[in-house]
């Protein structure tokens, strides 16, 4: 137990509260927050673990995992509050399950998890600050709403682009590690 793995699993603590305050409370000024002690977490656990060189083979399998429940998490939730359509869900999740399937036939033949690449963390970084933006547009009105609106599907098509692309990527060094394996 270190401390950049405690920060991620206190991350991970955040995503039922995420959901009770979006699909329950309804409140989405402090789903919104903690989202972002979400990404602050994020942030620092990686820091904290090379500046304090506590890098750990645990670290690198839980983070992505984490991210990729705040992922799935926001889309549920955004889906369910109508901000985004089911195409934006289905095709996020939908590489996850596959990516998902291929881990586990990996894991099964000995062969070690894809390392997470610069545009993978590239991909999460959009689409974590795309969709707490889109859920800004259905909480406010106005220039507020406009700006995050805009701003939000900036991020979403860059963070839905990078991470099929990492996607393929990922796929196809996977197979690739498959087939050599």
């Amino acid at each position: 137990m270190t401390v950049p793995n405690l920060l991620t699993m206190a991350r991970a603590l955040g995503i039922p509260v995420f959901l009770y305050l979006v699909l329950v409370k309804e409140e989405m000024g402090l789903a919104i927050f903690t989202l972002v002690v979400a990404g602050a977490t994020d942030y620092f656990d990686g820091k904290l673990a090379r500046a304090w060189n506590q890098e750990s083979r645990l670290g690198e399998l839980m983070d992505p995992a984490v991210d990729r429940l705040y992922i799935i998490s926001v889309l549920i939730a955004m889906f369910a509050t109508q901000v985004v359509p089911l195409w934006v869900l289905a095709l996020i999740a939908g590489r996850d399950i596959l990516l998902g399937i291929l881990l586990i036939v990996m894991r099964s033949k000995a062969i070690p998890p894809f390392k997470v690449t610069y545009l993978g963390k590239a991909a999460t970084f959009n689409l974590l600050y795309a969709l707490p933006l889109l859920l800004l547009t259905d909480s406010t009105s106005g220039l507020i709403s406009d700006a995050a609106y805009i701003f939000g599907w900036g991020f979403a098509g860059w963070g839905i682009g990078l991470y099929l692309l990492t996607g393929l990527s990922y796929a196809r060094s996977g197979i690739k590690s498959l087939k050599r394996g």
